[in-house]
């Protein structure tokens, strides 16, 4: 299970430290995984899933479940700041739809207020 664990990094071209970084999860957590003393809880695994835009089936064996619904694959990005925006908005799952709307509304007047000090027009 490890393995595609790996493979995803390669893909990626990011490290299991900037993956446990950007995720929460404890370098240990993974150190553990790989070592095969045990496999992430539930919780882990779906965040390391969303992550690499993946089900927690592929992250498993390395196949989809027909049945689930694949997330927004992160190979989409155009960049490494839209992969880095997705992984932010991924985290604010965890919030409540307030909060997140509340974050929406912060992060879209942070950038209209930062093109407007920058002289460049925002799309309206």
């Amino acid at each position: 299970m490890y393995e595609i664990f790996e493979k995803l990094l390669r893909e990626r071209g990011v490290t299991a430290y900037k993956v446990a970084k950007d995720t929460g999860i404890g370098t240990a957590t993974l150190s553990n995984w790989k070592n095969g003393k045990y496999t992430p809880k539930q919780d882990k695994m779906q965040k390391l899933a969303d992550y690499f835009g993946v089900t927690i089936d592929y992250l498993m064996t390395g196949k989809d479940s027909a049945s689930e619904e694949t997330p927004i694959d992160i190979d989409h990005a155009q960049n490494e700041t839209e992969r880095k925006l997705l992984v932010l908005c991924r985290k604010a799952n965890d919030v409540s739809e307030e909060e997140r709307e509340d974050i929406i509304n912060l992060f879209e007047n942070t950038i209209d207020l930062y093109l407007k000090a920058k002289g460049i027009k925002g799309d309206d």
